[in-house]
């Protein structure tokens, strides 16, 4: 089993890319918005329960689907690599994940996705996003959050940044998600 990270900005097409992914490779497919918009029905964003819930609910999903037989976990994610300059802790939550999976044998790859704003902003809108992530649906809201997230923080690592991670960067401004997919599956290994 393998547990493929997608990270990247808001609508870089982290949950597209991963729903191609999951059909081609038969991996399950857990976007972010899984457990934000669930608990977003209870809780405010940002409040401590809805942290500790949306934890809860990502780590007993993973830690669950780790036992299994099936071939691999897609969860996407958007990182944070610093804010206003200074390091964030997203690398402990992303570490939490790794050794879910490393306990029970299998291995965390990483695909890295980027496109520029304004292509991001034309995405912020697409038919599939609003589907499946109904905190997405007011997109003015979504636009300024884009526009606020990318002044203060770095949303897309730097050469090495990761470490010895099997780490891909594709920028996808004019690619496919389909040929994303195919390249990723190749690259991967998955």
């Amino acid at each position: 089993m393998k547990c493929l990270i997608i990270f990247g900005p808001a609508a870089v097409g982290k949950m597209t890319v991963g729903r191609e992914i999951a059909k081609k490779t038969g991996y399950k497919l857990f976007h972010n918005h899984m457990s934000i918009d669930l608990i977003l029905n209870f809780f405010e964003h940002g409040t401590p329960a809805f942290w500790r819930l949306d934890e809860l609910v990502r780590f007993s999903i993973m830690k669950e689907f780790a036992k299994t037989d099936k071939p691999g976990f897609i969860f996407t994610f958007m990182w944070g690599f610093e804010k206003n300059g200074q390091k964030t802790d997203d690398i402990e939550y992303i570490k939490k994940i790794e050794k879910i999976f490393a306990d029970e044998g299998a291995e965390t790859v990483f695909l890295e996705l980027e496109c520029s704003l304004e292509e991001r902003l034309i995405r912020n809108i697409g038919e599939l996003r609003l589907e499946h992530k109904p905190s997405k649906r007011d997109t003015e809201f979504t636009e300024k959050m884009m526009k606020e997230n990318d002044e203060n923080y770095r949303l897309n690592s730097k050469e090495g940044e990761l470490g010895n991670r099997k780490h891909l960067k594709i920028n996808n401004e004019k690619l496919s998600p389909d040929k994303v997919a195919d390249i990723a599956i190749k690259e991967l290994e998955l």
